[in-house]
């Protein structure tokens, strides 16, 4: 007996299992990096990032987990699980040692038992480690199946909100047809009794109708996200059954007439109609001739065309929408010292006018007579844009790469304010509600936003942007559109920290474009060559125009594909369907959508 216990005994003490408390309970191995939580249970690195990141609690104890600041290294645990490992490799030494040296001296029943025994051990581990499989395959499988019902209870509700959205949108059809019809059965009437022919009235078009829906399966994915996002708080109210009945459908129907103005808006336009072309600059000789700003005054009567010729030009937009030749002259130019990188137009007095240029210099212009009336000259380095303030029409602002924003006055000779912005400005804009609410772009990527009664500290600034911001565009007194060298476009609320929409199509990736908007629309340039609208609602482009490429005498021979030139500006005419957009090479175009 004595002979069979003691390989059996010696081989039960060299190949000891390692300690349950030493294996990881998500993966079931010897723990690798091991990590504490604040409740106390020690896992993997690796499996507990995973678990924070996708359940935000602890697998043990599900005590919540918002982060990774939540778990912390366990460096005594290390340690015996490191002594562990050393232990078990020094057992398999130790076994094969035995195996080794005692082998001659096994009898048959000693190596019978050793067999069944490690045979016995084989079989354990393997269903221990099959346990351990299908555990983990049951965990996926039950977190799979509680995110498939979250899901399928939220598309059931979206499916209950679009059926009920379709029946209420029948309901007003019929009203809507019926309503029609009596109109058209009182017509006929009245004029069958006046002896008139009775003409049938006529239908919105059916190709127009054709185009619309076009447009619609265009922009299908966007037009479902911005459905949802507009109808996301009727989600929220169908599901408080707290809510009176009268004060849901109330807001329902707000919402679903909030979507149907989206969704017509943004498929009224079928492309661009180009109603006149101009050229900057008539030296054929000269391809540099980039167009930096495009401004109409108060009125939309005249518009201002500056660029690096150091020149802006007054146009009559009506003498160059009729003109039937399509060569066509200023009103007035006024000549500047340096070139001119934006214009401004007062809301207020007619022919007022004021410039910024690369000499940092801030001037103020007649633009009946074209001479200067003031010039600003505190900005110590180039000053990108300049903005005339619509409600108290005295106050200019003005931003430079001297990383400063200084605010003038037209009855002061010197700077009234300065905000030091830290970092180099390329666009400021006021609140054209406000007196003393200003938003700039700067090249620390950020939209910053301020009162200028207090300079101290902003307002607001939105991060999101990935290079520096080259506009920034009010659509309304609360609503920013932003335009940057990562060739996005994004929409913020001066009442919200985060970005609500981002747009992207155009290309912009060192080259200031241009930006406008309507108040639903945003026009901004590309350095493809091309003009791109974008509806606020949709985050994808609606149209583009491409310029065409037009050579100098010295490029005749470059190809199309060699060409570096870019859409530089573009102005929204108001209340209107026309925006005016010139390229690099001083070539401008009016254009009016077309539905």
């Amino acid at each position: 007996m004595s002979a069979t216990s003691t390989p059996s005994r010696s081989l039960k003490r060299q190949h000891s299992p390692p300690d349950n408390d030493l294996l990881c309970p998500i993966c079931f191995e010897l723990i690798r990096e091991a990590h504490i939580t604040r409740c106390g249970h020690t896992f993997c690195f690796s499996c507990i990032s995973k678990c924070v990141e996708m359940h935000i609690k602890c697998p043990k104890c599900s005590a919540t987990l918002p982060d990774m600041n939540s778990v912390f290294p366990n460096f005594l645990l290390n340690d015996l699980v490191q002594k562990q490992k050393i232990k078990s490799a020094q057992d398999s030494d130790g076994l094969r040692d035995f195996v080794t040296t005692e082998s001659q001296n096994l009898s048959l029943p000693d190596v019978n038992l050793m067999l069944e025994v490690l045979n016995q051990r084989k079989h354990l581990l393997e269903a221990e480690s099959s346990v351990a499989q299908y555990k983990l395959l049951y965990e996926f499988l039950k977190d799979l199946m509680s995110r498939k019902e979250a899901q399928l209870k939220q598309i059931s509700q979206e499916v209950n909100l679009v059926s009920r959205d379709m029946k209420q949108v029948e309901s007003i059809i019929r009203e809507v047809d019926d309503r029609r019809n009596r109109l058209t059965r009182a017509v006929e009437d009245a004029e069958t009794a006046a002896g008139m022919e009775t003409q049938r009235p006529t239908t919105l078009d059916t190709a127009c109708c054709i185009q619309r829906k076009r447009r619609l399966q265009t922009h299908f994915d966007d037009f479902v996200e911005c459905f949802f996002t507009i109808r996301a708080k009727d989600l929220m109210l169908n599901r408080d059954n707290k809510v009176k009945s009268t004060e849901r459908e109330k807001t329902l129907e707000k919402g679903l007439e909030l979507f149907k103005e989206n969704l017509v808006k943004s498929s009224r336009y079928s492309g661009f109609k180009c109603l006149a072309t101009l050229n900057f600059s008539s030296d054929l000789f000269n391809n540099f001739t980039i167009v930096s700003s495009i401004e109409f005054d108060k009125d939309n009567e005249f518009f201002a065309i500056s660029g690096v010729t150091k020149r802006i030009k007054v146009f009559d937009y009506n003498a160059v929408i009729q003109d039937v030749v399509d060569v066509h002259y200023p009103c007035v130019e006024m000549t500047s010292p340096s070139k001119i990188s934006c214009v401004s137009w007062n809301s207020y007095q007619k022919n007022v006018l004021a410039s910024s240029d690369y000499e940092g210099t801030v001037t103020v212009w007649d633009s009946s007579t074209g001479l200067r009336s003031k010039t600003y000259q505190e900005h110590e380095k180039r000053c990108w844009s300049v903005d005339f303030n619509e409600v108290d029409t005295r106050l200019i602002a003005s931003g430079s790469d001297d990383a400063k924003v200084k605010l003038w006055s037209l009855n002061m000779e010197h700077s009234v304010t300065c905000i030091d912005a830290k970092a180099n400005v390329c666009c400021v804009k006021f609140n054209p509600r406000s007196s003393c609410h200003l938003a700039f772009g700067s090249a620390d990527h950020c939209v910053h936003y301020y009162d200028l009664r207090n300079t101290k500290e902003a307002l607001a600034v939105f991060k999101g942007h990935r290079k520096a911001v080259s506009y920034v565009k009010f659509l309304n007194k609360e609503d920013i559109v932003s335009a940057s060298t990562d060739s996005q476009l994004k929409l913020w609320n001066i009442n919200k920290p985060n970005c609500l929409r981002s747009y992207v199509g155009h290309i912009n990736d060192k080259n200031f474009v241009g930006l406008a908007t309507d108040g639903d629309y945003v026009a901004c340039g590309s350095e493809n060559n091309s003009l791109y609208i974008y509806y606020k609602g949709l985050s994808k482009h609606m149209h583009a125009y491409r310029f065409d490429t037009v050579r100098s005498m010295l490029e005749r021979e470059r190809s199309e594909d060699d060409t570096n030139e870019f859409v530089s500006a573009v102005c929204w005419r108001q209340l209107s369907r026309v925006l005016v957009a010139a390229n690099s090479q001083g070539i401008i175009k009016i254009l009016e959508l077309q539905g």
